[in-house]
């Protein structure tokens, strides 16, 4: 959206007052554990662009509540996986050979949105280790839900995703839909049949670069719309539209059970 078509959707300018209002009407409270699918564009403009939103969610939440948002760097893989775009075959060696290893302070987020990008940078913000699909969070309970996140089941049990069902967290999509629901993927582990894959990352080992191949399960969210289309016909939660964004606030537990639940019916 260009900020002249931005400035058009909305009739008064978003603040961080405003925000953290709309935040509170949806549902959003203090001390809550969140995380957070977003798109910057669909609010229309504000003020501070996503600087103002990140502020906003953490004073909803406050200093007793956890923020998360995912910070996956999908281009530390393999290039002979990439289809988006593809490269050529005559690339893949090189690229093996000189890929950044992953850091949590250096590596950028893609396809993640100008809000999470910007989030992985905000003092008091850390992150979890794995090479492609990390997790930031802010707040009581951060270094909690980024700690120990395994490489071979990023989504998983032990992970960020499994830690925010722990503490009974929510989602708040902003703008985006059932798409970027990343806590379905730990809803897949409930599949009877599991598929499990080859993937590689450039990272640190004992100090030094290495180019690690493991084994991890072929995650897949082609089914997520479908799924979270099922999962609000049937079920409560939140919703409201700030802005040009239509918001909506979840029960992750409720989600993940549901996702669960559909999986081991059709898998």
């Amino acid at each position: 959206m260009t900020e002249k078509k931005a400035i058009h959707t909305v009739c008064m300018p978003h603040t961080v007052s405003s925000l953290v209002a709309d935040f509170r009407e949806l549902g959003i409270k203090e001390g809550m554990t969140l995380i957070v699918h977003t798109s910057l564009s669909s609010l229309g403009w504000v003020c501070g662009g996503a600087e103002a939103v990140i502020q906003a969610l953490m004073e909803a939440v406050g200093e007793d509540g956890t923020l998360v948002m995912p910070a996956q760097s999908a281009g530390n893989s393999d290039p002979a996986d990439w289809m988006a775009p593809p490269v050529p075959e005559s690339w893949w060696p090189v690229i093996r050979e000189n890929m950044p290893a992953f850091s949590c302070e250096t590596t950028a987020t893609r396809g993640m949105g100008a809000i999470a990008e910007l989030f992985r940078r905000f003092p008091g913000v850390v992150r979890s280790h794995h090479p492609m699909y990390s997790f930031t969070a802010w707040g009581k309970n951060k270094e909690y839900v980024t700690e120990h996140q395994p490489l071979q089941a990023g989504f998983g049990e032990t992970s960020p995703l499994a830690k925010i069902y722990e503490l009974n967290g929510k989602i708040l999509f902003i703008g985006v839909g059932h798409e970027s629901n990343t806590s379905l993927h730990l809803s897949e582990h409930a599949k009877k049949n599991q598929v499990y894959v080859t993937k590689s990352a450039a990272l640190m080992e004992n100090g030094e670069r290495v180019w690690k191949t493991y084994s991890e399960m072929d995650y897949d969210s082609e089914c997520f719309e479908k799924i979270g289309y099922e999962f609000e016909r049937m079920e409560n939660y939140q919703t409201m539209k700030i802005g040009g964004a239509v918001c909506k606030l979840f029960d992750q537990r409720k989600v993940v059970e549901f996702g669960r639940e559909w999986y081991a019916e059709r898998f």
